[in-house]
């Protein structure tokens, strides 16, 4: 974090957005640690989350926008350890990230419509008011883990299939890409972030590394489809390159600060994505209705 001072403004689980906290390890300059508020400390703490402070992260920061994405380790200067071991260690490990953090089996949520859709969620990594908006519009949601097999889903005869936000390079999700392939003509998709990257390789295109990603929310936003502009929040590192999708995606978002695919949407196939979080939370919210026209325009009318 380059703020100077972290968790000055305390910490209410009512907001969370993930059942756990899964950063490796938190790194500030400093952490509020006072006899009124030490609520970051604590839950941190409580989560096992190594804590590393006193520590000049603005210049850390450029480092990493010069060399890019490295591997760094924080860890007690009284072990005896190998950083060189440990690091290559971590490297062997299977680079799909989207699988430590999905769901082991489906769950099934009942919605807010009694007579609404029943909606497909794949678990990336999702954040929990992308579940909270479908249930809003549907009478139950499923949420299914992200190697999940095609019959599985077919089985559970959903009206849509919503691929969620998640970690990591979507390259390495093959099981994820291989598995929307076959959904593509099934049902109406919508995919959200790390959903919006494996959609465009599903549908043929590819993704590439930023140079410095997307972070925070006060993105500026041109949306085609409700024909507007808008804050958003993105926090993502990768993006879609817009010469190898096919001809009928429609690149329907731009990103304004640097021009990049934010969001694609096709009629023929079915599918709308965004790279950003129209779910909100924090916020800003111009983009939640965003779900209703997935709805109205690719689910209903396809009925």
């Amino acid at each position: 974090m380059t703020a100077p001072l972290q968790g000055n403004y305390g910490a209410d689980l009512k907001f969370w957005q993930s059942e756990k906290i899964w950063i490796k390890a938190f790194i500030c300059l400093e952490l509020q640690n006072s006899q009124r508020d030490q609520q970051w400390l604590k839950t941190l703490t409580e989560h096992k989350v190594p804590i590393l402070s006193g520590v000049d992260t603005r210049k850390l920061a450029l480092r990493l926008r010069r060399k890019g994405v490295i591997w760094g380790l924080v860890a007690p200067l009284s072990q005896q350890i190998s950083v060189r071991q440990i690091i290559t260690k971590e490297q062997e490990k299977p680079k799909d990230w989207t699988k430590f953090v999905s769901v082991s089996e489906p769950k099934e949520f009942k919605g807010k419509k009694r007579a609404g859709l029943r909606i497909v969620l794949i678990d990336f990594g999702f954040k929990k008011n992308i579940l909270e908006e479908l249930l809003k519009r549907s009478s139950s949601v499923c949420l299914f883990p992200s190697n999940s097999s095609f019959k599985l889903i077919q089985d559970w005869k959903p009206s849509a299939v919503v691929l969620s936000n998640g970690p990591g390079d979507p390259k390495e999700v093959r099981e994820g890409t291989k598995l929307v392939k076959k959904l593509l003509g099934f049902r109406p998709i919508f995919g959200i972030c790390m959903g919006h990257q494996i959609l465009s390789q599903a549908l043929g295109g590819e993704t590439y590394k930023l140079k410095f990603g997307h972070r925070g929310s006060n993105h500026p936003i041109q949306d085609k489809l409700l024909n507007r502009i808008y804050i958003s929040a993105q926090n993502h590192g990768y993006a879609v390159d817009p010469k190898t999708l096919p001809k009928e995606i429609l690149v329907s978002h731009v990103n304004l600060n640097d021009h990049t695919v934010a969001g694609i949407f096709s009629k023929k196939r079915k599918c709308l994505s965004v790279q950003f979080h129209p779910e909100n939370k924090p916020g800003p919210t111009e983009a939640t209705a965003l779900f209703d026209y997935f709805i109205k325009n690719l689910v209903k009318r396809g009925r």
